[in-house]
């Protein structure tokens, strides 16, 4: 299986697993490809969460520093819990704050060694931003 469709099958298992949960999902277009936005942005009521999916079997993941800074900018942007969500073989998803990536000349990293030891899934992450007031909460635009 290619790459991309790897990881378009595995984005589409978190947006399933996202909309059991009740939130309302948008998988961003060209997902993989532009750094404007995350791949997966969701939404349940006042909270908000946005996740830079990778499915890799290295040892590692990496993001290019444009890409990572672009996911920085977006956090700052929008107030939105920003995530690295790894789907690692055999052992599902792991979550990772922007700010646990460590910087290396060509990218910002973190080792599976590392994810698994903050051992971090998707119902702490939700919990996380539940307990956490959301900007969606303050947003006129949105009138809630």
């Amino acid at each position: 299986m290619d790459r991309y469709a790897k990881g378009a099958r595995y984005e589409r298992e978190l947006l399933s697993k996202l909309g059991e949960m009740g939130y309302s999902i948008v998988r961003s277009a060209g997902s993989g490809v532009n750094s404007i936005s995350p791949d997966i942005i969701g939404i349940k009521q006042t909270h908000a969460l946005c996740f830079e999916c990778k499915a890799w079997a290295n040892g590692s993941v990496g993001i290019e520093h444009e890409k990572f800074e672009s996911l920085r900018k977006w956090q700052e942007n929008t107030g939105m819990g920003t995530y690295i969500a790894w789907r690692m073989n055999n052992e599902g998803w792991y979550f990772i704050r922007l700010e646990e990536m460590s910087k290396n000349p060509k990218s910002y990293t973190i080792t599976r060694k590392k994810a698994k030891e903050i051992d971090r899934r998707l119902e702490a992450v939700v919990k996380e931003t539940s307990s956490a007031q959301s900007v969606v909460s303050k947003n006129p635009i949105l009138g809630v």
